[in-house]
């Protein structure tokens, strides 16, 4: 639940979305489009990071332009829901770079893994190796997808 202090001012939301878009912008150029000194602006990022509304800049990365072009999502589901067995899958999801995202989700599945592969092959060797070699797995379902339509990384803000 979200108090006052979980609120983002309206300038700050301004720089949340700019940074959105484009993280390389200079804090000169931040602060002129929120109408504000680079002093400011400066503080205001510093302090949206300390309090871990935003993170490091980073650079995005087209996985298909890196040989990963298929998207695959798997839902698990797991024998187990003990702390052990849950740990056990959590760092073999955390091993497995191809595994972009991973969600722990309500209904008949458990968890929702987004994966970026080369192919089928990658998938399988994944699937095969890395998941289905666990103990705590009781079964998957693989959703591939045929093209992304959508796909951001921005909040809404």
């Amino acid at each position: 639940m979200m108090n006052e202090t979980d609120l983002l001012s309206a300038v700050e939301a301004k720089l949340v979305s700019m940074l959105q878009r484009d993280a390389s912008l200079s804090v000169a150029d931040l602060a002129e489009a929120a109408n504000s000194s680079a002093a400011t602006v400066w503080r205001r990022i510093r302090s949206l990071e300390e309090r871990g509304v935003i993170g490091p800049p980073v650079r995005l990365v087209d996985p298909a332009k890196v040989g990963r072009g298929m998207d695959v999502y798997c839902q698990v589901r797991m024998k187990s829901q003990d702390a052990q067995a849950r740990a056990a899958f959590q760092q073999a999801v955390d091993d497995e770079p191809a595994i972009m995202e991973v969600y722990s989700v309500t209904g008949e599945w458990d968890y929702m893994l987004h994966m970026v592969v080369r192919d089928i092959a990658d998938f399988e060797d994944i699937l095969m190796r890395r998941l289905l070699e666990l103990d705590c797995v009781a079964g998957t379902s693989t959703i591939f997808a045929l093209r992304r339509i959508k796909h951001t990384r921005q909040v809404p803000v």
